[in-house]
C-alpha cells in the first residue's frame, strides 16, 4: 500500500538494504514523537545502481539528512560535497547532514560507541584492545584514537586487514598501534583498559557463537564492550559481568549513534532512554 506523507513534514532516512524491521527506524521514531518533532524517518531501498539519483532525490525533497547502510557507507562518498574529519580519515560514511544547502557526510558509529565509553571511563591515555578490523572496527579505533586513547591493539584473523588498519591508525591519526594475528584464544595483555568485540561473532541467530579469548584474562575493572545489538546479553557480554568487567552492550553505540545524528538533523538533544526503550521493544529485552 502506497504511503501518503505530509510533505510539511521535515525528512531523515535510511539508504540501503532491504530489512523486515529497522530498529533504527523504531528507535528514532520514537524520539521524534517525544519531543513532538513533525519529522519522519523512512526506511528506504536503494540499489547500488540507484544511489547517485536516490542523493539527488533527497536534495530535490529537502531532505535534512540520512543513513547510509551498507554497500552504500564508501559509494556515496561520491555524490556529497563534503566531508567531516573522522569520516574522511576513516573514508566510510553512514550519516548525511544537510549544513547550508550542501550534504557533508559524518560517520557516527565510532562517536556513538565513544560516547557509550565515556559514561564508564574517558578514552583519554587508555590502552585498547579491538576484536576485528572491518567497518566498525575501523569507525570505533579511528574515534578511541581521537578521543585521546594511547595505544590500540587490533586483533583479526585476516593479516591485511588488520595490517592495513593498523597502519591508518599511526599515519592518520598518530597513535601507537599494533596488530595481532587472531589465532586460538586470545589472551588480554595486563594493563589493558578497554576490550572491544567489533565482529558480528554472536549476532542472531548464532547467539551461542563465542569471541575466541581467554577468559580468565578479563580481570576487574575492565571496560569490556560488544557492538552487537541483537541481542544485547552476547556471550562476551555474560563472561565479563561475572568476572567484575564494566560492561557496554551493543544498544548503548545503536542509541548514541541515533543520539547523534538526531542531534546533527534537528538541533534537539534527545532523550536516550526513550530511544533504548524502543530498541529493547524491538529486540524483546
Amino acid at each position: 500500500m502506497a504511503q501518503e506523507l505530509n510533505f510539511k513534514q521535515e525528512l531523515t532516512g535510511c539508504f540501503g538494504q532491504p530489512v523486515a524491521e529497522n530498529p533504527t527506524q523504531a528507535m528514532v521514531e520514537a524520539a521524534y514523537r517525544h519531543h513532538g518533532l513533525d519529522w519522519r524517518y523512512l526506511t528506504i531501498e536503494v540499489a547500488p545502481d540507484d544511489l547517485a539519483d536516490a542523493v539527488r532525490g533527497a536534495r530535490a525533497m529537502g531532505f535534512a539528512g540520512f543513513n547510509c547502510t551498507i554497500p552504500h557507507k564508501v559509494a556515496v562518498i561520491e555524490h556529497l560535497d563534503g566531508l567531516g574529519e573522522s569520516a574522511s580519515l576513516m573514508g566510510a560514511v553512514n550519516c548525511v547532514v544537510r549544513r547550508g544547502g550542501q550534504l557533508i557526510g559524518e560517520n557516527t558509529d565510532g562517536k556513538g560507541f565513544v560516547e557509550s565509553l565515556r559514561t564508564l571511563t574517558d578514552p583519554q591515555g587508555k590502552s585498547v584492545v579491538i576484536f576485528g578490523a572491518g567497518g566498525a572496527a575501523r569507525a570505533i579505533s579511528v574515534e578511541v584514537a581521537l578521543a585521546g586513547a594511547t595505544r590500540i591493539t587490533i586483533v583479526n584473523r585476516s593479516i591485511d586487514r588488520g595490517t592495513e588498519l593498523v597502519e591508518l591508525l599511526r599515519d592518520k591519526v598518530h597513535v601507537a598501534a599494533d596488530f595481532v594475528s587472531w589465532a586460538g584464544n586470545y589472551s588480554v595483555p595486563e594493563g589493558t583498559d578497554v576490550v572491544i568485540n567489533a565482529t558480528s561473532i554472536g549476532l542472531f541467530p548464532d547467539v551461542d557463537a563465542r569471541v575466541a579469548l581467554d577468559v580468565d584474562t578479563l580481570k576487574a575493572g575492565m571496560v569490556v564492550a560488544d557492538v552487537i545489538p541483537n541481542p544485547p546479553k552476547t556471550q562476551l557480554v555474560r563472561d565479563a559481568t561475572e568476572r567484575g568487567c564494566k560492561v557496554i552492550d551493543g544498544l548503548g553505540m545503536l542509541v548514541n549513534q541515533g543520539v547523534i545524528g538526531i542531534r546533527y538533523w534537528t538541533g534537539v538533544d534527545p532523550d536516550p532512554a526513550v530511544m533504548r526503550n524502543a530498541l529493547e521493544e524491538v529486540f524483546g529485552e
